[in-house]
């Protein structure tokens, strides 16, 4: 049985991630910090194939690395994926952020990823795959990206020379650079009609995204079907990222001065 660690694994894409590799039969060491919420998710995932072990430890501890891959191999004896997951959300533009936001941000989104590959590296078994979890915010300009953008596009940048550096070894790497989906750490954001429309109208799908979507291009980017995939950012937006797409609400709108 083949054995994935996932950061953030307690809500939102983190946990449906989770979700999917269980029935896909893949067993699971989920890492988050909240106690709450991590039993939650682990009732939510009760009833899957695949068994599930969990370290409730914040991913930028000096030890949660170490401690979290040594979980995998104590309970199942191997390790063959890594999904870096967890994040923060509601960034702030360059001018409004102070050094603790952009120390913050960069610990948890590319520190803390960084720190979990190095452990995970002597570990793997082979074929293994390391997956990123990015963001469009990393692929376009986006407004508010702030250091946010920096540590994501600093994550992308790590994807690429790890997919040069270990893919000889058998170890691929990739990213996701998810859309806004509903999740926690977004709805707020959703509830913003700015931010909103910012997202919906200029998306060119019949539909929202999910968290499901995101996850199963994690789980395809880990399966052995994508074996030939190595060094990509894939945008997981409906299009938002890649198009100059308007809707036509948004195309017969009248400015209002």
């Amino acid at each position: 049985m083949r054995v994935a660690l996932i950061t953030g694994m307690s809500s939102g894409i983190g946990l449906v991630t989770a979700q999917a590799f269980l029935r896909a039969g893949i067993a699971v060491v989920g890492v988050a910090r909240d106690p709450d919420k991590m039993a939650r998710a682990e009732a939510a995932c009760a009833d899957l194939p695949a068994p599930l072990a969990t370290l409730v430890a914040d991913v930028t501890a000096e030890d949660t690395p170490d401690r979290a891959v040594a979980l995998a191999l104590e309970r199942f004896g191997r390790l063959d994926h890594l999904v870096n997951n967890a994040g923060v959300g509601s960034p702030k533009p360059v001018h409004e952020t102070d050094d603790a936001m952009l120390d913050q941000f960069l610990d948890l989104m590319l520190r803390a990823p960084f720190r979990m590959i190095r452990a995970a590296l002597p570990a793997f078994s082979t074929p293994a795959s390391i997956v990123n979890v990015s963001s469009t915010f990393a692929l376009v300009g986006g407004l508010r990206g702030g250091a946010y953008s920096a540590a994501k596009g600093g994550l992308n940048a790590l994807t690429l020379h790890l997919a040069a550096q270990y893919g000889a070894s058998r170890i691929r790497a990739n990213a996701v650079a998810p859309g806004v989906v509903p999740t926690p750490m977004t709805e707020h954001r959703l509830q913003n009609e700015a931010f909103r429309r910012m997202n919906t109208e200029m998306t060119p799908s019949h539909r929202a995204g999910t968290a499901e979507d995101v996850a199963q291009a994690i789980l395809w980017l880990s399966q052995p079907a994508s074996g030939w995939i190595n060094g990509q950012v894939l945008a997981v937006d409906g299009g938002w990222s890649s198009t100059k797409y308007l809707s036509e609400a948004a195309l017969s709108a009248v400015r209002v001065e």
